[in-house]
């Protein structure tokens, strides 16, 4: 009984068959993290420029 215990004890710790699933979804998270701290430090760049645009569109009228 203690034998069979320990082969599957073993034989679990040897399964590697979720580790490139969970490789891809840090990956994913990072990719992810990156995105949205560019977004951030974009985001009042785009605003200003789509202002911009809108004030010059207003005052050609």
């Amino acid at each position: 009984m203690m034998k069979k215990i320990k082969q599957a004890v073993v034989a679990f710790m040897n399964d590697e068959s979720g580790q490139d699933l969970i490789e891809y979804a840090l990956v994913a998270g990072l990719i992810a993290l990156g995105a949205v701290a560019a977004m951030t430090g974009l985001s009042g760049k785009i605003g200003t420029a789509f202002n911009t645009v809108g004030n010059n569109l207003n005052s050609s009228i």
